[in-house]
């Protein structure tokens, strides 16, 4: 035993030597560090984001540019990266020249279709009947939201149905490629520029998820649509969750059109407006967009068609207004009207979100029925319209197609001075006496124009 004890440590004694000897031939590059638990120190990216191409020049030197001035401003560079790899045209915006017409503000329905027509849709018997619905299924929501924000539950209802028909169309593109290509596109580059940086500011805040950032066609998101920039000043986390989400959450979505609405001054309880009846030769240029007090109103007689009193709900400062002329529903329209064209700058949206909230509470209208015998112009009309106008001496202002308030009140200029019924209104007749060639009317107005 001992001479094979003795042989043993003899054999352990060389295996040690030859193992030392091998170390020593591997030479020091091959010892591995002592394991510490701290992940190695990578240096951060710098430098400008280099991206594969999207096949188009122009599309490729924006973001370039753009891209680099985000990051000089400060944006995370992943974030950057995110939003613009893989970006690319859109027909809608880079594609043909009439596609890219289409996207004009003067080819949207609330400019480009008679108002009777326009209001089909948001008026419609399954758009009330689904708006009914919504305010059945969350009673509880809307009386918090009612009691949260001061604003009606069934202007919150109408505008939810106008916007994505109750969060079913919310749009399916990209925020930061639409944008991108509205950019490229160029006449709303500033524009579009800002509203990407309000993107970045929207993830990087914490707000929203970069996988969130779904939008429709000219960029605004969720089931309210809100353009980014609206977002960042006005959405709501309704549910205390510690995210606005405007797409997926009912309860943030509406929270953030009821704060919007607020903020802008919406009073709630007040009418937005009032069908009227008037009394025979009245003055119809009264309908110029100044307001009066309803003491002036009731002076000039006018009165509810429904009959009775008027309700205001403590309003006393309104202005009438003939959607479509003389002979069509006449509505002193009151603060709250203003308020919902804060939303979307067209009298005919403003009336369609205010006409659908009363038809979801039970309150039809209007009660005169809309004068579709009259032939209402095309973009192409009242360009023309505008263009005879200016050309008369009546300011018209922009030859844009968009008969707003400042055109209306150069044709009730020119019917006023031609012994007619001067409300304004744009109709083939209208186009053919102001291009006729006849003689020069003299007036001119200063009232600022705006889409009507």
């Amino acid at each position: 035993m001992i001479q094979n004890g003795m042989a043993r440590t003899q054999w352990l004694a060389a295996a040690a030597l030859t193992g030392l000897l091998a170390s020593c031939a591997a030479g020091p590059h091959e010892v591995k560090p002592p394991v510490t638990g701290n992940p190695p120190v990578i240096a951060p990216q710098t430098g400008l984001i280099t991206y594969k191409s999207s096949g188009h020049a122009e599309m490729d030197a924006w973001r370039a540019d753009y891209s680099n001035r985000a990051l000089e401003a400060g944006h995370d560079r992943a974030l950057v990266e995110s939003l613009l790899t893989g970006i690319e045209p859109i027909p809608l915006w880079l594609g043909s020249n009439l596609q890219v017409a289409a996207t004009g503000i003067s080819d949207q329905a609330e400019f480009a279709k008679p108002i009777w027509d326009y209001l089909k849709v948001p008026l419609g018997e399954s758009r009330i009947s689904n708006g009914r619905e919504r305010l059945a299924i969350h009673p509880e929501m809307f009386a918090d939201l009612e009691a949260r924000y001061g604003v009606d539950r069934q202007v919150l209802v109408a505008i939810w149905g106008m916007e994505t028909s109750y969060g079913a169309v919310i749009g399916n593109f990209d925020a930061g490629n639409v944008l991108a290509n509205m950019a490229v596109e160029g006449r709303r580059r500033a524009f579009a520029e800002k509203e990407l940086f309000a993107v970045m500011k929207m993830v990087e805040r914490g707000d929203a998820e970069r996988s969130d950032l779904v939008a429709g066609w000219a960029g605004a998101m969720g089931q309210t649509q809100f353009m980014p920039s609206s977002y960042l000043a006005y959405a709501e986390d309704f549910d205390g969750d510690g995210h606005k989400d405007v797409w997926k959450n009912e309860g943030d979505a509406l929270a953030s059109a009821a704060n919007y609405l607020k903020k802008f001054g919406y009073a709630m309880g007040q009418p937005w407006g009032i069908e009227v009846a008037v009394p025979t030769g009245f003055d119809f240029s009264l309908a110029d967009g100044n307001e009066r007090r309803m003491d002036t109103w009731r002076a000039a007689g006018l009165v509810p068609i429904t009959g009775g009193p008027f309700e205001t709900g403590g309003a006393d400062f309104s202005q009438l207004w003939l959607p479509a002329g003389a002979e069509g529903p006449k509505y002193l329209l009151f603060s709250n009207f203003k308020v919902f064209k804060a939303y979307n700058n067209a009298d005919s949206y403003a009336f369609a979100v205010g006409m659908a909230g009363n038809a979801v509470i039970g309150e039809s209208g209007p009660v005169t029925p809309w004068p579709t015998h009259l032939r209402p112009l095309s973009v192409a009309d009242i360009k023309a319209l505008q263009a005879g106008l200016n050309g008369r001496g009546f300011s018209a202002g922009p030859v844009d197609g968009i008969p707003g308030r400042q055109t209306k009140l150069a044709l009730m200029g020119f019917q006023t001075a031609r012994g007619l019924v001067a409300d304004g209104y744009p109709t083939k007749e209208m186009l053919a006496l102001v291009t006729d060639g006849g003689s020069s009317g003299v007036g001119v107005s200063s009232a600022t124009d705006g889409p009507s």
